[in-house]
């Protein structure tokens, strides 16, 4: 250690803390704009959006910093020998702290959307380029959490059995029925109720070639369209498929045309009453709202129909199975498609399916096992027991389900 360039090594942990200050500006700055997201409305500016993965982005700085302790080390070693480790941890942190943590969040605070354009310029290629080793170990990560997880009892069927109940008699929580009829009632129900996920969201990935979505507009049923980057969570405008349509058929659509036919998207944050949502709706002339959480994150979509279909819904009679998710069988027993909204189930059957927690059968069951079951699994929730019948990429698919009490009579 005798020949140490402490020049170039110095210098080399110069440009590693300015980058490291850069990436957490960056990171910083992202979360600035999806808590400033929550609140923005057609007549906004627009908000800046990251063009590459963010676990690309923990993965370079942690190498950063990493770095910098590493050659503070060495150099520490060299100057004070055993005292080293000691100058070095203690500078090292002090320095990470001022010029790589308070110092780029304090600026990202201030300048989040001119932060957020440099990045994007400077960083766009390469944290595409290293995304599959960031995916991997993140990947990993959840691989180590798996055994922490809790796992619920599986219940066998049996041919020659009845079902047998996973859990007790006792009644979880349940949401009660609307003691309000008709509008009025849409002042205890949030849009986070009757949100479409965002797993079952339709929508347009402007990094797709343009023939696959020519090829996607011509089979789409829908008016309105989500329009982002890779992630519906980089949604960047909702698309008006009637502006378009007369572009499909010779396949003359460009990206230009598309952006040009769409709008800002228009953000709802997921607590918003129903009866307060249908007023912004009309206020800010839209149809379609992108539903999101606290943290700004994409939660699924709301649309002007699912509002009216809610009120509607109470007029109609709560017996109909007019509802394609459910397949009622010769012996009384119902099989329901695990993607079928617990709220419709209720209506549509008068029943009384717990739905102040997951919004589709699928998470019901998901929710109640703790796990995802890989064999015919029989629990009961309530008075309904529920036999799961099929599961299809870590989703339950068709359940069986029946009542095993009538439904007590209020007077």
């Amino acid at each position: 250690m005798d020949d140490l360039p402490i020049g170039p090594m110095l210098a080399v942990v110069a440009l590693l803390i300015l980058w490291s200050g850069l990436f957490t500006a960056i990171e910083a700055a992202h979360q600035h704009v999806l808590a400033k997201r929550i609140a923005s409305r057609s007549s906004d500016k627009p908000l800046t959006r990251l063009s590459f993965p963010l676990n690309s982005l923990i993965l370079c700085n942690t190498l950063c910093r990493t770095l910098v302790v590493v050659i503070c080390t060495l150099l520490a070693l060299f100057t004070w020998a055993e005292k080293g480790p000691w100058v070095a941890c203690l500078g090292a942190t002090a320095i990470l702290l001022v010029f790589a943590d308070y110092l780029p969040r304090a600026l990202a605070t201030r300048h989040p959307d001119a932060i957020l354009v440099l990045g994007n310029n400077l960083l766009r290629i390469p944290l595409k380029i290293i995304y599959p080793a960031a995916w991997l170990l993140n990947a990993t990560s959840q691989l180590l959490l798996r055994p922490l997880e809790r796992k619920a009892k599986v219940v066998q069927q049996s041919e020659d059995e009845p079902p047998k109940a996973q859990y007790d008699d006792r009644e979880p929580a349940i949401c009660r029925p609307h003691s309000l009829p008709g509008i009025h009632a849409l002042d205890n129900i949030t849009v986070n109720d009757i949100l479409v996920p965002r797993s079952e969201v339709d929508g347009i990935n402007l990094d797709d070639p343009i023939e696959e979505i020519i090829e996607q507009l011509r089979h789409n049923k829908r008016t309105r369209l989500p329009v982002f980057h890779s992630d519906i969570n980089q949604v960047e405008a909702v698309l008006n498929t009637r502006q378009i349509g007369h572009l499909l058929p010779d396949a003359s659509l460009t990206l230009e045309a598309l952006l040009a036919a769409s709008r800002e998207p228009y953000f709802v944050p997921e607590s918003t009453p129903l009866q307060l949502q249908l007023l912004n709706f009309h206020k800010q002339q839209r149809r379609l709202g992108m539903v999101v959480d606290e943290y700004g994150e994409v939660l699924g979509i709301v649309t002007l129909e699912d509002i009216l279909e809610e009120i509607v819904g109470e007029f109609e009679s709560q017996q109909s199975l007019n509802n394609p998710h459910i397949h009622p069988q010769a012996d009384g027993r119902l099989v329901i498609d695990g993607a079928a909204s617990i709220r419709e189930l209720n209506k549509s059957l008068g029943w009384h399916l717990p739905s102040d927690g997951p919004k589709t059968l699928n998470g019901l069951v998901t929710e109640a096992l703790e796990t995802i079951p890989e064999s015919a699994v029989c629990l009961k929730i309530g008075r309904y027991r529920l036999e799961i019948l099929e599961t299809e990429d870590n989703r339950v698919t068709r359940v069986l389900i029946w009542q095993t009490t009538p439904m007590p009579v209020v007077i």
